[in-house]
């Protein structure tokens, strides 16, 4: 599979708060009962980041922590990513550099055990972009255990993550990306629910995160501010919420969308949503991918659409609609919502993709467990 960018590396760090979990136990004399408490789901900061040069080159991003891979501990940022499945990281920083060259890693047997990461012989080749300017990332599934957050303010630890561990990022020509001039310059954190483009064997690193009695495994993204996407970066406490309640899936305003049965070998759950979208008075069938991973324009796939169509005009109005009832409106402008039309034979991908700015007007949930995408107006 092809992905359609590739992240940018940004030293930045965040910020990660933990909630305690509690249960309860209830003894008497003459009667012992146990008494099961619901666990508090745990939140989690994320960054806001503006990469821009000017008004019109703007890139927005969120950024995850981790702060250790198996044994090492790291500083890393990564790209939290609704359009993309799986962890994916540098070996650099990770295992010595003496294991691997430009042509892999030196595995003797079965795997290589180093730093508490294990990697398998199992290679593959990530490939973004599109044939006029792609990108190949070339590594190994590896598992370890992550920890996200920073140490003064509490950790989470998911154990045995499946994730892909690169060692090479070359460009269209052969030669060596931008991306691997700056090292972890590819990593991405992807918590779609469909398989990593690297391996059906890893998926979205959150998936792996068991929460407490009572949740279900899922996150729910609070809405994103548009005023601290920043040059600097701004930190969201408690933005990102793992576990899930009987009220965040049945009562708290989310418009439940399935996607059980897009289940495919080879891709696993997909999680596009169909819907209708209107624009310029056109209003055409379409699968909505939801997309914090692409950082500036919204990119409507139109089949009777001409190569000369591009960037809408600034005050254009655009309504989606999904088969399950939600409904969003918006207005372009210059350089914010700016949104593009294409032809899918032009592009060879159907979908049409909204940026991360639609995350900064509506709320987003997965449920890992339930195969459902929740979407919210805020």
């Amino acid at each position: 599979m092809k992905n359609k960018y590739l992240p940018k590396y940004l030293p930045l760090m965040c910020v990660l708060l933990i909630t305690v979990v509690v249960s309860c136990k209830k003894d008497k004399a003459t009667n012992k009962t146990n008494t099961i408490t619901t666990s508090t789901a745990t939140s989690i900061g994320l960054f806001e980041y503006k990469d821009s040069v000017d008004a019109n080159d703007v890139y927005y991003r969120i950024l995850i922590p981790i702060t250790k891979v198996g044994t090492q501990s790291v500083n890393y940022d990564d790209v939290f990513d609704t359009g993309s499945a799986g962890l994916t990281l540098d070996a650099s920083g990770i295992i010595p550099d003496s294991l691997y060259t430009s042509k892999g890693f030196k595995i003797t047997g079965d795997s290589l055990v180093v730093n508490g990461v294990t990697i398998t012989t199992t290679t593959s080749v990530m490939e973004y972009g599109d044939a006029l300017s792609s990108t190949n990332v070339y590594g190994n599934v590896a598992y370890t255990s992550i920890t996200i957050g920073d140490p003064s303010t509490g950790n989470i630890t998911i154990k045995r993550v499946p994730f892909f561990l690169y060692y090479k990022v070359l460009d269209i020509t052969g030669k060596d990306s931008v991306q691997e001039t700056v090292r972890h310059g590819a990593d991405i954190f992807g918590v779609s629910p469909e398989y990593s483009y690297a391996s059906t064997l890893i998926q979205s690193p959150l998936s792996y995160y068991t929460p407490g009695t009572g949740l279900t495994n899922g996150f729910k993204l609070s809405k994103l501010i548009q005023a601290d996407f920043t040059n600097a970066g701004v930190f969201e406490q408690n933005i990102l919420t793992l576990g899930l309640t009987n009220a965040d899936l049945n009562s708290s305003g989310f418009i439940m969308h399935n996607y059980s049965s897009s289940y495919t070998a080879q891709d696993g759950y997909s999680p596009d949503i169909p819907g209708t979208i209107t624009y310029n008075g056109n209003t055409i069938s379409a699968n909505f991918l939801f997309d914090t991973g692409t950082p500036q324009i919204s990119i409507i796939e139109d089949p009777k659409a001409t190569q000369s169509i591009g960037i809408l005009p600034a005050n254009s109005v655009i309504t989606l609609k999904t088969q399950d009832g939600f409904t969003y409106t918006y207005t372009t402008a210059k350089s914010t919502n700016v949104t593009e039309v294409q032809n899918p034979k032009n592009t060879n991908d159907y979908r049409t993709i909204f940026s991360l700015e639609f995350f900064t007007t509506n709320e987003f949930l997965t449920n890992y467990t339930g195969h459902q995408i929740g979407l919210k107006n805020n």
